[in-house]
């Protein structure tokens, strides 16, 4: 009887750190994307079991309220707010406990603090929804996206050489003329080779202005 009572109360305080653990999303804090990129948003939650539970995205743009974007019920059933339909999809990972974010096709106003939120639980949110017992809602810190106009490739430049007509005169200067264009970026080194002459270096820094 004794041993009884002794496993009954270790059973007890074992429950009770269990359901004691302290509820965590854990999101980096800032991102930064490209127009027409990806990015992969990440949540690393803990102190509950993310299969129970609803989870869902809600983003910030600046100067404007909470807009929920993604309700993840179950893998068979994700609701996306129409901004982000078929460029974003929700996922969870129950093995590292991760709830995710894939982003395709992002857009300048995609840039937003984007929250991940531990909902509802799976069971209330879904057969009774008029229950008023429901669980606070839990939002993680949030991640700062910013999405920045797309890095421009490297281009060669196009070269085209212009020689000087031949000139009797021996005393008569003689220039050649070797033009680069339609090429980025905009700094580029030259080297210039005249028959048996030593080859000359010829640097010509951008002329485009910063924000270019």
């Amino acid at each position: 009887m004794t041993t009884m009572i002794i496993f009954l109360s270790l059973l007890l305080n074992f429950l009770s750190c269990v359901q004691s653990e302290e509820v965590s999303l854990i999101q980096p804090e800032t991102e930064n994307g490209h127009i027409g990129g990806s990015m992969r948003l990440t949540c690393k939650t803990s102190g509950f079991d993310l299969h129970n539970y609803a989870m869902s995205w809600v983003r910030q743009v600046p100067a404007k309220g909470l807009q929920w974007i993604v309700y993840y019920y179950t893998s068979y059933r994700v609701d996306y707010a129409p901004a982000i339909k078929d460029r974003f999809t929700a996922s969870i990972d129950t093995s590292n406990n991760v709830f995710a974010l894939e982003m395709k096709s992002l857009k300048i106003e995609d840039t937003a603090i984007y929250y991940c939120v531990r909902d509802l639980l799976q069971w209330v949110r879904t057969w009774d929804p008029g229950n008023g017992q429901y669980e606070p809602l839990i939002f993680g810190a949030g991640t700062q996206l910013t999405v920045e106009p797309g890095q421009k490739s490297i281009v060669k430049p196009k070269l085209s050489a212009f020689y000087p007509p031949k000139s009797s005169s021996k005393d008569a200067v003689q220039a050649a003329v070797c033009l680069a264009s339609d090429f980025f970026p905009k700094d580029i080194s030259l080297q210039l080779a005249f028959g048996d002459k030593p080859k000359a270096n010829v640097t010509r820094p951008s002329v485009l202005k910063p924000d270019e």
